[in-house]
């Protein structure tokens, strides 16, 4: 996984949630995108990852930022960590009313899942959708 800062992530916004989901961002950054959130730094210096801001479970089971959009089990655990009162975020602040049947893969799925999951932290945080 590429080493990410804040200044060369997207921002957390709806042209960057859209492109996700349309797939007009690499799967590379949508998992930098949710490592960063989920709290990842990576220690240049000592070439390896800080898990100080990672909340435990995630540190444990996955000492280095997963790949979600390659596989299942990380996405399982975003998708158990959004509060049940933002499961629907993606509907309810998006539009979003999904992919048409037989036009979707698991990958298509897990990007869906990246976008409720970052707009479920910024519910979370208080940070305003544009």
């Amino acid at each position: 996984m590429a080493v990410v800062t804040p200044n060369n992530l997207p921002p957390l916004n709806k042209e960057t949630f859209w492109a996700i989901i349309n797939q007009e961002i690499s799967d590379e950054v949508v998992n930098a995108l949710l490592a960063y959130y989920l709290g990842y730094r990576f220690d240049g210096d000592r070439q390896r990852w800080e898990l100080g801001e990672v909340e435990s479970s995630w540190a444990q089971e996955y000492p280095e930022p997963p790949n979600f959009i390659e596989n299942r089990p990380p996405t399982v655990k975003l998708t158990r960590s959004i509060p049940p009162e933002n499961k629907q975020l993606l509907k309810e602040q998006l539009g979003f009313t999904g992919y048409k049947i037989g036009e979707f893969t698991p990958r298509h799925t897990r990007r869906a899942t990246a976008v409720n999951w970052l707009l479920s932290y910024m519910a979370i945080h208080k940070l305003p959708l544009h």
